[in-house]
Formats: C-alpha cells, sequence, structure tokens
C-alpha cells in the first residue's frame, strides 16, 4: 500500500496482516512519519516544515500499537522514517521492540531536557502534559489538596473520581509513584483511592470532569490539555487544577515524542524533522493546538496554559514508566483498581 502525501489512512491489525508489505524507496526529499497522534495535531507542523526546509512529509495514523506492529512486520521494507505516539510507556515499549535507531545531536540534547528523553537516544519528548488533581471549585477548597497520596485519606471518601487503570497514563503515573514511594507505599495509595471511588472508573479524563461538574465527586485526576480543552470551550465551568506534590517529588508529567525508525530510508531528513519539532518555532506550534507544555522549555507555554501557573515537575526519566509498567498493572490488578 503506498503512502499518499499528506493524506491520513486509518489502520487497524486487520488490515495490516492482510495487506502485503512492499518496500518504498524514500527520496532525499522526503520524510515518511508513523503517527498515532492524530491529524490536526501533526498536519500543521508538518506543512511549516516543509515551508521551511523544502523536504515534503508523509504521514499515515492509526493506534500507536497497531503501528508498531506494522513496523514490526514490514522490518526492513518499511517506508517510515519516524515513529510519533503518546506517553513515554508507548515510546518505551516501542523502544523494546527493536524499531527505533539511537539518536543523539546536541540540537536535541540543547532543546529538550534529559528527563524527557530515552537514556539511548532511541525517542525524544516533544510536548509535555501534566497529570493533576482537577476538582470543583463548588466543595472543594484549595487549602484541601496536597499530594497524589492525600487522594487516599478518608477524607475524600465517595469524593473521588478516576480514569480507567487500562489507560497507557494511569499507568505511568502508577509507575512515578512506585518509582518515588516505593511498591509498600503506592500499595497504601492505590488501595486509598479504590476506597473512595464515587463510581466506577471512567473511560476518558473528560468524563472524570463531567462527574465533578456533575456532582457525582469532588475530586479526580486528569492530563492538563483535557482541562485545556474544556475551559477553552466553556470557561466557567466550575472545576480548577491543583498542582500536585509540590513539597515533595512535584507534578508526574509525560509526553508526546518520536523516534526514528531503526530502518529508516531517508534518517538524514528524519533527524532534521526531529530537530526542528524540538525547535522554538514548532514547539510554540506544539503547545498551542493541544493545550500541551512545550517539551523545550526555553519558550513560553500558550496563553492558556500559561494561565494555570507556574509548577514544579517530576524530574523522574520517563524511561521508567515504561520500565515500571507491568509492576503498576499488577499493583492496580491485585487492589480492585479497574
Amino acid at each position: 500500500m503506498n503512502i499518499k502525501r499528506s493524506i491520513v489512512l486509518s489502520l487497524t491489525l486487520s488490515t495490516i496482516l492482510m495487506g502485503t508489505v512492499t518496500q518504498i524507496q524514500a527520496a532525499s526529499d522526503e520524510v515518511t512519519v508513523y503517527s498515532s497522534r492524530k491529524e490536526h495535531l501533526i498536519k500543521p507542523l508538518f506543512e511549516q516544515f516543509t515551508k521551511k526546509t523544502g523536504i515534503e512529509v508523509n504521514y499515515l495514523t492509526g493506534s500507536g500499537g497497531d503501528l508498531i506492529e506494522r513496523l514490526k512486520l514490514e522490518g526492513h521494507n518499511t517506508p517510515a522514517d519516524m515513529f510519533m505516539t503518546v506517553d513515554a510507556g508507548d515510546l518505551w515499549y516501542a523502544g523494546t521492540q527493536d524499531i527505533f535507531q539511537s539518536v543523539s545531536t546536541e540540537t536535541i540534547k540543547s532543546n529538550i531536557p534529559s528527563y524527557l528523553r530515552d537514556p539511548n537516544g532511541l525517542w525524544t519528548g516533544l510536548s509535555v502534559r501534566a497529570r493533576t488533581i482537577v476538582y470543583s471549585t463548588d466543595r472543594v477548597k484549595p487549602a484541601d489538596l496536597s499530594t497524589y497520596g492525600d487522594l487516599a485519606s478518608s477524607i475524600w471518601n465517595q469524593r473521588l473520581c478516576l480514569r480507567t487503570s487500562k489507560k497507557i497514563y494511569t499507568k505511568s503515573l502508577v509507575a512515578s509513584i512506585i518509582h518515588n514511594q516505593g511498591e509498600d507505599k503506592a500499595s497504601e495509595i492505590i488501595s486509598g483511592w479504590v476506597n473512595n471511588l464515587a463510581a466506577v472508573p471512567n473511560a476518558k479524563d473528560s468524563h472524570v470532569m463531567d462527574a465533578i461538574i456533575a456532582g457525582q465527586c469532588d475530586v479526580g485526576l486528569v492530563n492538563t490539555y483535557y482541562f485545556g480543552r474544556l475551559i477553552e470551550k466553556t470557561p466557567d465551568a466550575p472545576v480548577r487544577l491543583f498542582w500536585a506534590n509540590q513539597e515533595t517529588t512535584g507534578v508526574h508529567v509525560n509526553v508526546s515524542g518520536a523516534g526514528i525508525t531503526k530502518h529508516a530510508s531517508n534518517p538524514s531528513g528524519a533527524t532534521q524533522l526531529l530537530e526542528w519539532l524540538s525547535s522554538a518555532e514548532a514547539q510554540a506550534i506544539y503547545g498551542s493546538l493541544n493545550k500541551e507544555y512545550p517539551a523545550n522549555q526555553n519558550i513560553d507555554s500558550d496563553e492558556i496554559v500559561s494561565s494555570w501557573g507556574d509548577f514544579k515537575q517530576d524530574k523522574m526519566n520517563l524511561s521508567i514508566a515504561g520500565i515500571l509498567q507491568a509492576d503498576a498493572v499488577k499493583l492496580m490488578q491485585r487492589l480492585g483498581y479497574k
């Protein structure tokens, strides 16, 4: 199946397995990207890159898991020069499947802090989202909030809403708690969360905020860009963010990011694209499109995002979110976090 410039093809595992893999030799003035990040969040970036460099970007979108399986199936024959996905856990998993090559340029190292990059140069974060506390402004005082662990306290009994444990964002947060506080303490925290739930865990972060607004619960945990989307549409929504763990480890952050594929036909062009995506110009576009924080911390955030205030980030290297992912899943399963 040929990949056409600036056309997005939906992808399912069944079509991958049924399709015939053909080798496509990339021209030096073209780069092909497989992305689980949606078209409206990548197309403006690729168009600007092409405008500046003359290098065309072909792209194909689909689910991260399906794209990883496609890359493995295609092997040396893959047309993909770059793989983009969301969450460090997914980036780490892709790295374990031998689909990336190590890339560590001075430009990337200068633009993106080390804790947002793979230690072996397999991938780099390109946008940051914090996962923190969201609360009802009608029923909760900010002074009552402090840490992720405090949400296990009995004062939040039947007042807590969470996203399902099956989502990678939840797995990465719990992995960070295991890393920072040890498995025994993490077990106490997760057990307390489960005991305090006001409802069965939600499918989406937006559902968590909807439940708080509806009065079903008072506090929850969300990725900040979901809050940004809500506030952009409904500025007077009675919910606000609270920055967790400011006196301890800092707020858990995660990334969307990318790496150069092991069998890239145009690794030079792909590296040029990756470096540009880490630049101030691209980072400003990245952040504004989805109300995320720039991974390049030398530039300011989008106006809406900046209005939420500064906060201390947890600087755990995000590869650990992947390394401890299996431990996080086992712990949540054992404690009944669905």
